[in-house]
C-alpha cells in the first residue's frame, strides 16, 4: 500500500454533494462596513438583562451545565412545557441538523418545500439522506404539494413556519392537515424560528401538535427577536422519545455558560420581546406599503410574517441591480440566486432610520431605472 502525504481521505459521497451555507454579507465587495440588514438580526439588539447577564455569566474556564437545566426550566414555565421535553442546542441549526440525523439516512428522503431554509437540505445530505423539495405556491408552503410528494422513504419533512427567506406563513388548519397525512414513523419538524413575530391572535399550533403527537419536534432560537445571535442559542421540543435521541447525539456542553445566562435572562424580559415586535410590526407595515407604490416600477412585495420582507423585481430594476446599489449606499441586504431567486431581495427590518433611508434608496433606482 502506498502513502501518498498528498492524498487526503475521500468523505462520503454525500458530504460533496452539500453546497455550504453562505451568509449574509456585512461588508461591500471593497471591504467597506456596511449597515447589515442581511441576516434577520433584531435592530434593537438584545435586551439589557441580557446584556447584564453576559457580564456576570460563569467563568469560561469552567465548562457550562451539560443539560441547561435552568434554561430549560425557564423556558418550559414561559411556554407552559415540561422542561423533560425540551433540549436545547447551539441555536436551532444544531437541532435542525440533529433531526435529519437521528430518523433519516443514506437510502432515506427527507422532504421540504422550495425556497425553503438552505439548512435543511444540508442536513438531509449530511446524514446521507436524499432531499426532496415539492413546489411552491406563489413562494410559499404548499400542503398539497408535500403530500404528493410523500413516498414510503420519506423519513423526516420540514416546514420553516413563517418561512425564510420568503417570510410567507402556513395557518393551523395547513399545519394540521399536513400532520394527519404523515404516517407516525415521519417526523415532522416545524421550525419555529420567526413565531415570536407573530400577532398575538396568530399560531399555526405546532407546540400543541407536538404536545399531542410522538411524531412533531418543534424548533425555536434565540437568535431573532431575543437578539443572542452571537450566543448561538436553539431548543426543540416533543415526545419524550424524540427528546431522548436528540440528547443522545448532541454536543454534551453544547450551550456556553454565557449562552445560557443570556438566554435565562432574555426568556426573563418579555418586555423587550413584545417592544421587539411592536417595533417589526410597525416598520414592516410601512415598508411594504411603499414597495407597493412602487409596483408600476415592477416592485412585487411577499407577504411577510417574519422580521424582513422579500422584493421581487420583476421590472426594469434587477433584484441584482437593486442589491449593487444599495451596497454602495451603505446596506448589505441579501440577493438569492443560489436560492432559486436571482429575481429576488430579502431585507431585513432595521430601525426606523434604516428603513426610512432604505425605502429611499429603493425609490431613486426604481425611478432611475425607467
Amino acid at each position: 500500500m502506498s502513502n501518498n502525504p498528498n492524498k487526503a481521505p475521500a468523505p462520503k459521497p454525500w458530504i460533496n454533494a452539500i453546497h455550504a451555507y453562505v451568509p449574509g454579507k456585512a461588508k461591500s465587495d471593497d471591504g467597506r462596513e456596511l449597515v447589515k440588514l442581511s441576516a434577520n438580526e433584531n435592530p434593537l439588539g438584545c435586551s439589557a438583562a441580557a446584556m447584564a447577564a453576559l457580564a456576570v455569566a460563569k467563568s469560561p474556564a469552567a465548562y457550562p451545565d451539560p443539560d441547561s437545566a435552568s434554561l430549560r426550566e425557564a423556558i418550559g414555565g414561559l411556554h407552559t412545557i415540561d422542561p423533560a421535553r425540551i433540549v436545547c442546542g447551539t441555536g436551532s441549526d444544531e437541532l435542525l441538523n440533529l433531526a435529519a440525523q437521528a430518523y433519516a439516512g443514506p437510502g432515506d428522503e427527507v422532504l421540504f418545500s422550495n425556497f425553503s431554509f438552505a439548512v435543511y437540505e444540508i442536513a438531509a445530505r449530511r446524514c446521507g439522506a436524499v432531499p426532496i423539495i415539492a413546489p411552491d405556491k406563489d413562494y410559499g408552503t404548499d400542503v398539497d404539494a408535500l403530500i404528493e410528494n410523500l413516498s414510503g422513504k420519506t423519513r423526516v419533512v420540514f416546514v420553516a413556519n413563517p418561512n425564510n427567506p420568503t417570510g410567507t406563513y402556513l395557518p393551523e388548519d395547513e399545519v394540521a392537515r399536513l400532520h394527519a397525512a404523515l404516517p407516525s414513523d415521519v417526523l415532522l419538524v416545524v421550525d419555529q424560528a420567526y413565531a415570536e413575530y407573530l400577532g398575538e391572535d396568530e399560531d399555526d399550533g405546532g407546540l400543541e401538535l407536538c404536545a399531542a403527537h410522538a411524531n412533531v419536534l418543534v424548533t425555536r432560537t434565540f437568535s431573532k427577536i431575543y437578539g443572542l445571535a452571537g450566543e448561538r442559542i436553539g431548543w426543540a421540543t416533543g415526545h419524550p422519545d424524540l427528546i431522548a435521541s436528540l440528547n443522545r447525539i448532541r454536543g454534551p456542553f453544547n450551550v456556553t455558560n454565557h449562552g445560557q445566562a443570556a438566554a435565562l435572562a432574555a426568556v426573563g424580559d418579555q418586555a423587550f420581546v413584545h417592544a421587539s415586535r411592536d417595533h417589526n410590526t410597525k416598520e414592516l407595515e410601512r415598508f411594504v406599503s411603499v414597495v407597493e407604490s412602487l409596483g408600476n416600477h415592477g416592485l412585487r412585495p411577499v407577504p411577510s410574517k417574519a422580521n424582513f420582507l422579500l422584493i421581487l423585481f420583476e421590472g426594469s430594476l434587477t433584484a441584482e441591480q437593486a442589491y449593487n446599489g444599495l451596497a454602495e449606499r451603505g446596506y448589505a441586504t441579501r440577493w438569492l440566486p443560489g436560492a432559486g431567486l436571482p429575481h429576488g431581495l430579502r431585507i431585513t427590518i432595521g430601525t426606523s432610520e434604516q428603513m426610512d433611508e432604505v425605502l429611499q434608496i429603493l425609490r431613486d433606482l426604481a425611478e432611475g431605472s425607467k
